[in-house]
C-alpha cells in the first residue's frame, strides 16, 4: 500500500496535548469495537485510564479560505477506495470515487499528524504525531475510533515510528530497524523482526484475510524478507545490489515488486520461492536531437538509441536514474503502476503466470495485448539472458505530472483508471488504453488541501 511522509530531520519535543474529536462524522458504517485485554506494559488497551482523553482541544469549524495546512503524510486505504492525509493541524479522510472529503479533525494546540493509516472503510485508524508541533509522541501509535470520538488504545515504542500498515486482523509498526506485528483486536504482540536501517519505513502487507504476507527490507543491502504467516514460512530474496527504495505486494501476496535506490530496475518476484519473474529498466530517457550536443555526447561514448518522433530524429540516453516513490499492482495483477521523481507515472503490463484469487486472465492473456506484443518483440535481443523484460520506454501508458513533488499511485475502482496523489495536495484520476497504450487521459483533478473541496 502506497504512503508518502515528510519526515523531520530531528524529533521535536512533544507538547503533551489531548485530542478533542468532532463527534459528527460522515465516515461509512463503523465496525463494532472488539473487547481488548492488557497485552503488556508498552500497550494501553481501550477503557484504561491513560487513554481516556477529554474533548476540549479540537476545532469544530472549518479553516478560513486563506488557511491551507502543511501536508505531512498521505496514504491510501487497503482497497484504494479512500485515502487519508496527516497535516500540521490534524487529519482528513477522503473517498476516491467520487472524490469527496468525508471528514476532518483539526486540533487547537499541536495537531501535527505524521502518519495516518486507515483500517479499510471502518471508523478505526492509526495515528502517529509528526511535524514541528506533533499531536502525539513520535514513538506512539494511537488507535483512533472516530465513532467514539477518542483514542481507544496505543502502542508505545522505544524509538520513532516510521510507518504503520494495517491488515484487517493485524497492525504492523515499522521502526528504523525493527518491525512489530500485533493482533488488531486486542493489540497483543505476535511477531517482531529486525531490518537493515529503514528510515522511510518500507513495508507491504497483503490484504487477503486468510493468507497474510508481509514484505520488508532484510538484514542486508538489497535484500527483502517475506513472511508467510499462514504457512509459517520465511523467504529471503536478494532483490537488488543497492538499497531497497520501494516495495509492493499483490492483494494476495503472491507477487512482490521491488525497486532499488539506484532507480534503474523494477523487479517482480514470486514470494513463495523467490524466483525472479520479470524485470524492467525504469529509466526516463533524456532526448536530444542528433544535431549539436547530442552527437558530441554520442562521440564521447554515451549509449544512445536513435528514435523518430514526428519528422524529427532524436537520440535517447539510456542511463538516467529515477527515484521511484511508489508502486502498486492492479487488483488482477495484470498491471503495475510506478511513480518517480521524473514527473511521470507509468503503467506496465505484467507477463507472469502466477495465479491470483480473482485474477481472470488466462496464462497467455497478456500476450494478446498488441502493445505488450510490440514491446516484447522489440526487446527480443535479451531473450535467454533476463526474465521477461519491460522498460519505461515500452510501458503501456504514461501520465506526465509537474516535477518537484512526490506522488503515490494506485489503480482506481473504475476500469483501466489510475489515481494519483501528490504531496502538493493534487488528486488526479486518469484513464489508460490497455490496447493502444500511450498518454493517459486526465479525467479529474482536485487540490484536496483547498477549503473549497470540502463537501
Amino acid at each position: 500500500m502506497a504512503t508518502l511522509s515528510a519526515f523531520p530531520s530531528s524529533s521535536p519535543p512533544w507538547p503533551n496535548p489531548n485530542p478533542n474529536p468532532n463527534p459528527n462524522s460522515d465516515l461509512p458504517d463503523h465496525e463494532e469495537q472488539s473487547e481488548r485485554t492488557e497485552p503488556g506494559d508498552v500497550v494501553s488497551p481501550p477503557n484504561s485510564g491513560p487513554t481516556q482523553y477529554v474533548n476540549h482541544n479540537i476545532r469544530d469549524g472549518r479553516p478560513s479560505p486563506s488557511s491551507v495546512p502543511t501536508l505531512l503524510n498521505v496514504s491510501f486505504n487497503q482497497d484504494y477506495g479512500c485515502f487519508a492525509t496527516g497535516t500540521d493541524r490534524g487529519f482528513r479522510v477522503y473517498t476516491c470515487d467520487p472524490f469527496r472529503e468525508i471528514f476532518r479533525r483539526d486540533f487547537d494546540r499541536g495537531g501535527g499528524i505524521g502518519v495516518v493509516e486507515m483500517r479499510s472503510v471502518t471508523n478505526l485508524m492509526a495515528l502517529v504525531g509528526g511535524g514541528s508541533d506533533p499531536q502525539y509522541p513520535l514513538n506512539k501509535v494511537m488507535i483512533w475510533d472516530d465513532f467514539e470520538s477518542r483514542c481507544i488504545g496505543e502502542l508505545a515504542m522505544r524509538s520513532e515510528v516510521r510507518a504503520v500498515r494495517i491488515q484487517l486482523n493485524r497492525i504492523v509498526v515499522v521502526l528504523e530497524q525493527k518491525i512489530f506485528v500485533y493482533n488488531f483486536d486486542d493489540l497483543k504482540p505476535l511477531h517482531q523482526m529486525e531490518t537493515i536501517p529503514n528510515p522511510k519505513g518500507h513495508c507491504a502487507v497483503s490484504q487477503v484475510a486468510d493468507s497474510i504476507v508481509l514484505a520488508c527490507p532484510g538484514l542486508q543491502k538489497g535484500q527483502v524478507r517475506v513472511e508467510h504467516y499462514a504457512s509459517k514460512r520465511t523467504k529471503f530474496i536478494m532483490a537488488h545490489d543497492s538499497r531497497i527504495a520501494s516495495i509492493a505486494l499483490t492483494m494476495d501476496g503472491q507477487l512482490l515488486a521491488t525497486a532499488s535506490s539506484k532507480g534503474t530496475l523494477v523487479r517482480i518476484f514470486n514470494t513463495m520461492d523467490g524466483v525472479l519473474l520479470q524485470e524492467g529498466q525504469f529509466t526516463l530517457h533524456s532526448c536530444r536531437t542528433i544535431h549539436g550536443k547530442g552527437i558530441e555526447e554520442l562521440r564521447r561514448g554515451y549509449h544512445y538509441t536513435a528514435c523518430v518522433i514526428g519528422h524529427k530524429k532524436f537520440v535517447r540516453r539510456g542511463a538516467d536514474r529515477a527515484d521511484i516513490y511508489s508502486m502498486a499492482f492492479s487488483p488482477t495483477a495484470q498491471w503495475l503502476a510506478v511513480s518517480s521523481d521524473k514527473g511521470t507515472v507509468h503503467v506496465f503490463s505484467l507477463k507472469v503466470n502466477v495465479s491470483s484469487p480473482g485474477n481472470d486472465r488466462s496464462p497467455g492473456a497478456s500476450n494478446s495485448n498488441p502493445v505488450v506484443a510490440s514491446s516484447s518483440s522489440s526487446l527480443s535481443f535479451i531473450k535467454g539472458v533476463l526474465p521477461k523484460y519491460f522498460s519505461s520506454e515500452w510501458s503501456v501508458a504514461q501520465f506526465r505530472l509537474p516535477e518537484g513533488s512526490q506522488y503515490i499511485v494506485a489503480f482506481g475502482h473504475q476500469k483501466n483508471t489510475v489515481v494519483i496523489l501528490g504531496m502538493d495536495g493534487s488528486f488526479y484520476r486518469c484513464q489508460f488504453d490497455p490496447v493502444n497504450g500511450g498518454e493517459m487521459i486526465q479525467l479529474e483533478y482536485h487540490n484536496f488541501l483547498k477549503p473549497e473541496n470540502v463537501m
